[in-house]
């Protein structure tokens, strides 16, 4: 078996692979990337991502449509296929592959296809398609192999009436219901979605509410919209069993005896990291109770020259965190300094309507500062809003007790994934409360939600700043 030898070698090529990847070749690094699948991207190409948030483009598009002519019966006919829904998907992956084959060669970073396992902490051995076996010997080894659905014992995921998040886009039709189980980012945003398509969505979940690690009056907005949409929320639901009734419907059993149907339902229940064909123990590694392996802010586990990002790595699990793990990991192997941003990292949720939020939270906050100000900007305040009839969303601009700090900001509604973005770096250059009072807007759009709600905490602050005063 021959042997390559290259300075870095990336084990996967979604996000956080693709960011390391780079990042080492711009610092004149020999470079190898080993992806499994048959193009580039990695899972969030070809079963995340970019298939779900194109298959959400159509329905926000249809939406349109039937908002923008109200007076004409606009619906989708039953039946219809879902790949006719997500007729864009070809050309956006295709779009994809071709500029990130590109960058690859740009940089001169060597595409390997295949699978790999450790040998040593310092070899892996690659199987390529067509079976044929070499040896892959590298300084610093980044693995970013992603992560697969977990498969609950009692949930009989057969791909076909049952679905995972890998297979739910699989679907040939558009269902009349389905069933979701699970309250987290996925199951969330795929609810939202279908609901808006027409699909009779029942989402269940453990919790009293979806998404537990936000805002509470951020996560209620966005679960009346839900509802508003068609769809049902059951909290505080345990579930008993699963199963395929071989006719017409999957038939979900809960603890105290409800019975919910379906034509068909997706486990949304979490996912594991790609580890087990990766024989990490030949490298001297080793999974936690988590099932995941430990590494510090850096992605850098107890092998200094191993390190683990993405979703390898765990919570947050979003492409955009990847992305940071990834470069963050090759900056500190390579001993280049690199700014701490990672506190500042924006979380966006593309449900319907979008969820963001970058910094402290409202309850965070006061669990820290015990007293802080809150502004509000409703979206019904918001011209724009008002001009496309999106005035469900809400805009939270949280300070500190002064009124003058800014702690964080949470959006829910419409851009809010974009409109996050202004609060990161008002957040990382450390500006007041004020600069949002003192900018001028552009009229009418979105962000001048974040005036509204600065205004809203100046207001507030007008009335404790002379009781402080005079204290």
């Amino acid at each position: 078996m021959s042997t390559a030898k290259y300075d870095i070698v990336v084990v996967g090529s979604g996000p956080a692979g693709q960011k390391a990847a780079v990042m080492a070749a711009k610092a004149g690094k020999r470079v190898a990337v080993v992806e499994r699948e048959q193009g580039l991207g990695g899972g969030c190409v070809y079963r995340g991502t970019i298939p779900s948030k194109t298959l959400r483009e159509t329905a926000l598009s249809l939406d349109r449509i039937k908002r923008g002519a109200q007076a004409f019966e606009c619906r989708l006919k039953e039946g219809i296929e879902v790949g006719i829904l997500m007729h864009r998907l070809a050309e956006v992956v295709e779009a994809h592959s071709r500029y990130m084959t590109a960058q690859l060669k740009r940089n001169h970073i060597a595409f390997l296809h295949g699978c790999c396992k450790f040998v040593s902490d310092h070899v892996l051995e690659l199987t390529t398609v067509d079976g044929l076996t070499q040896a892959l010997q590298a300084d610093v080894i980044v693995l970013a192999a992603g992560s697969r659905p977990k498969a609950p014992h009692n949930v009989p995921v057969d791909h076909e009436h049952i679905l995972d998040s890998d297979s739910i886009l699989s679907m040939i039709y558009l269902p009349k219901s389905l069933a979701i189980l699970g309250g987290g980012v996925i199951a969330c945003e795929y609810a939202s979605i279908f609901s808006l398509l027409g699909v009779a969505v029942t989402l269940i979940d453990l919790s009293d509410r979806p998404l537990r690690f936000m805002d509470e009056e951020i996560v209620q907005r966005f679960l009346h919209a839900f509802i508003d949409h068609g769809g049902r929320y059951i909290g505080q639901a345990h579930i008993e069993s699963v199963r395929w009734d071989g006719v017409t419907s999957v038939v979900t059993t809960l603890a105290g005896g409800d019975i919910i149907k379906a034509e068909k339902m997706l486990a949304a229940l979490g996912r594991q990291p790609n580890i087990d064909d990766l024989d990490v123990e030949m490298a001297g590694l080793s999974s936690n109770e988590r099932g995941f392996i430990t590494v510090d802010r850096n992605g850098q586990t107890s092998v200094p020259h191993i390190y683990v990002v993405g979703d390898m790595a765990g919570p947050p699990s979003l492409a955009s965190a990847a992305m940071e793990q990834g470069r963050r990991a090759v900056a500190h192997a390579l001993g280049t300094p690199v700014e701490s941003a990672d506190h500042y990292i924006p979380m966006g949720i593309y449900t319907i309507p979008e969820i963001a939020s970058v910094g402290l939270d409202e309850p965070k906050a006061r669990a820290r500062f015990r007293n802080v100000i809150v502004g509000r900007a409703a979206f019904d305040e918001v011209a724009k809003a008002q001009i496309a009839g999106t005035n469900g969303g809400l805009l939270k601009l949280v300070a500190g007790p002064d009124g003058r700090q800014i702690l964080g900001v949470q959006v829910v509604g419409e851009h809010a994934t974009e409109l996050v973005h202004l609060a990161e770096l008002v957040l990382l250059n450390g500006n007041p409360v004020d600069t949002f009072v003192e900018s001028i807007f552009n009229f009418p759009t979105y962000a001048e939600a974040y005036r509204i709600a600065a205004l809203d905490i100046v207001k507030q602050r007008s009335k404790i700043e002379p009781l402080a005063k005079a204290s």
